[in-house]
């Protein structure tokens, strides 16, 4: 079985069908969750670091919209409102738990550019007073993910797994992991524990299918991890309607698809 005894440094994204209802409007029971279970293993001893969506569609929900804006400017009102609701929540509930949150609002500009080691150095200190960093991608100046450009936040998890040397990367979906076909419309699909290796027969497998709030298909998250399996670093596809399943995966229990390395 695989073991994730050793990781210390994990990057989690949050994607926003985890954070939120169809409607749109926050999964409060849901978030709740979520936030105690990764208080909890903050406190075992291991470094997190959250890249969260769910701005969009939380501002949405606060301007009363109720399918998401094709217009990028529209968009980037939507992030401008939700990113402030979204911290507002995050802070509050990670308070009950005595942990103290940052906000982080990046672009491919800054991730790929010389100044990307301020990045560095903030999150190193952010880590060693053991806050959480919260990243997002700046949609509201930087319209890449808003026009899938740049991709989703997806690649930009994989990017900051990169950046801050993460030995993990755990992307929280709305799927259960990587599977032999497309779940929701074969019922005989099967799903697959463990991927070594990105190849053109897994990325035929990978559907595209997107939630009615979010960007991101298995494509994406296919490619974020042949992004850090590159560079040694394991990623796990789990299922975010039941965030305890990160306990599975830390105790060394089967949990969602692994995409190991192999370093």
């Amino acid at each position: 079985m695989y073991s994730i005894e050793n990781k210390k440094r994990v990057v989690i994204k949050i994607g926003t069908s985890t954070l939120a209802h169809k409607t749109g409007r926050l999964n409060i029971r849901r978030m709740e969750k979520l936030v105690k279970v990764v208080s909890d293993i903050q406190n075992s001893g291991r470094e997190v670091i959250l890249v969260s969506s769910g701005a969009i569609g939380l501002g949405m929900s606060k301007l009363g919209m109720q399918k998401r804006p094709t217009e990028t400017k529209l968009k980037q009102a939507c992030a401008a409102v939700g990113q402030c609701e979204l911290m507002y929540i995050y802070d509050k509930l990670f308070g009950e738990y005595n942990l103290t949150v940052a906000q982080l609002l990046l672009t491919k500009y800054v991730i790929e550019g010389p100044r990307k080691n301020n990045i560095i150095n903030t999150v190193e200190e952010l880590v060693n007073h053991h806050v959480i960093p919260i990243v997002n991608e700046n949609d509201t100046v930087a319209i890449d993910e808003l026009e899938l450009e740049f991709g989703e936040n997806d690649t930009l998890a994989a990017q900051v797994a990169l950046l801050c040397n993460a030995d993990l990367l755990i992307i929280m979906s709305d799927i259960d992991g990587f599977y032999n076909a497309n779940p929701k419309l074969d019922p005989n699909a099967e799903l697959i524990p463990v991927v070594n290796e990105i190849n053109d027969d897994v990325r035929k497998l990978a559907g595209d299918a997107v939630s009615g709030l979010g960007t991101g298909g298995m494509i994406t998250k296919l490619n974020a991890a042949e992004m850090v399996m590159a560079e040694g670093i394991d990623m796990a596809l789990l299922n975010g309607r039941n965030p305890a399943i990160l306990y599975d995966l830390f105790d060394g229990k089967q949990a969602g698809t692994i995409f190991a390395s192999g370093k």
